[in-house]
Order: structure tokens, then sequence, then C-alpha cells
């Protein structure tokens, strides 16, 4: 007889006999217009940020306004740049470049890590 392997749940979610003390999965959705300076910086401070605070439980997605339009409908993108936090639900929006870390924090309701200080 062999052992079934636990299947993870729609969600992308660990089941929750996977342990207490794994961290939540981020899915992340930056959409930006072209290649703009405020567009990659944004970028860049979103991965700063995601490798300080995330450890690697996260995923970012790109998406360029300007060769996909219509993917603006969906999350309801009025400006750019913007952050979509996708998972863990609810879904959380930013706006701007990222460069406050506190407020990213804050907006995206991560905590810091302990002892790590905000910049």
């Amino acid at each position: 007889m062999t052992a079934r392997k636990a299947r993870r749940p729609r969600g992308g979610r660990p089941p929750a006999s996977a342990g207490a003390e794994e961290k939540e999965f981020y899915r992340l959705r930056l959409y930006v217009a072209g290649r703009t300076s405020r567009s990659q910086a944004a970028l860049e401070n979103l991965r700063a940020i995601c490798d300080s605070h995330l450890k690697g439980q996260y995923k970012i997605e790109v998406v360029d306004l300007l060769v996909n339009p219509q993917l603006a409908k969906g999350d309801q993108i009025l400006a750019v740049p913007t952050l979509v936090r996708l998972l863990p639900p609810p879904v959380k929006k930013i706006i701007g470049d990222l460069s406050n870390i506190e407020r990213v924090l804050v907006g995206l309701d991560m905590s810091p890590l302990p002892g790590k200080a905000l910049s």
C-alpha cells in the first residue's frame, strides 16, 4: 500500500496539517505602463520588500498595460504603477512607486520580520 500525498486546495495554500509555522503565500500583480523610471522603481522596490519580508513566499506578475490594456479592467486599475495583492485574500491595492516601505507593508497587511528595522 502506498501513502498518498496531501493535495493542495485550489487557493494554492498548503493544507492545514502542513504546520502552523508555515507562512502565507503572497501572489502579487504589478501593473505598469511601459519601462518608465517610475515603473522600474516600483518593480525594484517591490522585489526588495518581498526579498526582505516574505522570504520566498511570493510570486510577482508584472502586467504592462501598454502591451495588454484590456487587463486593467479586471482589477479596476485607474493609475500606474499599481500593486495588487491577489493572495492571501482579501485583494489589496497600492498605487505608486512603492518607495515607502512602511506604507507598503501596512497597506498589504504584511508585518515586518521581528527585529527588522523599517527603512
